[in-house]
């Protein structure tokens, strides 16, 4: 069965190489697609969905941002069962400074290099490995500015409020980005992070593998 992963925000598949799927699963990467001007997330995501074969079943986990896109293109397409990570199923979940960064237009505000420095910055005090303190490094530094000015624009104004059925939705309890007190997940990761899925993969890994072989097997 095939599972599709939708990275996050300035971020590629390389954010889930510590992934691993159980036997029986093949992994398929959606890469981001050069956004319109000004389009909405529930319209970027259905032309991502294009890549997806709606005629056999699959299943869906998505990251941060790309979970959000995951929500969309479930809520169309109906998958086996999707997974979001790190992320939130509506929008009324979002933390309320999104809500403030949208009032004052801070995504055309903001300086998209101050935002890649300091997310490189802060990886001198987080628990990843060297190796994947690297691999988030180069992401960063590799992700166009452009995709980061639109993704912040797209989701201030991300307007979903239908959660889809089959939802799993993993978030880290100290999660810095998404405070999980502002949305209510399935699982939680004890004393995680927004990117958990680097350095408590074994954790992730465990849930996935539960959840999918009873898909499997059902």
């Amino acid at each position: 069965m095939k599972v599709y992963f939708i990275s996050g925000l300035a971020a590629d598949s390389r954010v889930f190489k510590n992934i691993h799927l159980p036997n029986g699963f093949e992994s398929i990467f959606l890469e981001w697609i050069p956004p319109q001007k000004y389009e909405s997330l529930e319209h970027y995501s259905l032309r991502l969905a294009e890549k997806i074969d709606p005629t056999e079943k699959f299943i869906l986990v998505g990251l941060s941002m790309g979970g959000m896109i995951a929500v969309e293109i479930a809520n169309h397409l109906h998958p086996l069962l999707t997974i979001i990570i790190s992320s939130v199923p509506i929008s009324n979940h979002l933390p309320f400074y999104f809500r403030i960064g949208r009032r004052f237009y801070l995504h055309h505000l903001i300086p998209i290099w101050l935002l890649k420095n300091a997310s490189i910055a802060k990886r001198l005090f987080t628990t990843e490995t060297r190796e994947d303190k690297e691999i988030l490094k180069t992401i960063i530094r590799e992700s166009d500015p452009g995709f980061i000015r639109w993704a912040l624009f797209a989701i201030m104004h991300w307007n979903n409020q239908t959660v889809p059925v089959r939802l799993i939705h993993i978030h880290g309890s100290r999660d810095e980005l998404l405070l999980m007190r502002f949305t209510k997940p399935t699982h939680i990761i004890s004393k995680a992070g927004h990117l958990m899925v680097m350095n408590r993969s074994q954790e992730i890994n465990r849930i996935i593998e539960e959840l999918l072989v009873e898909k499997l097997n059902s």
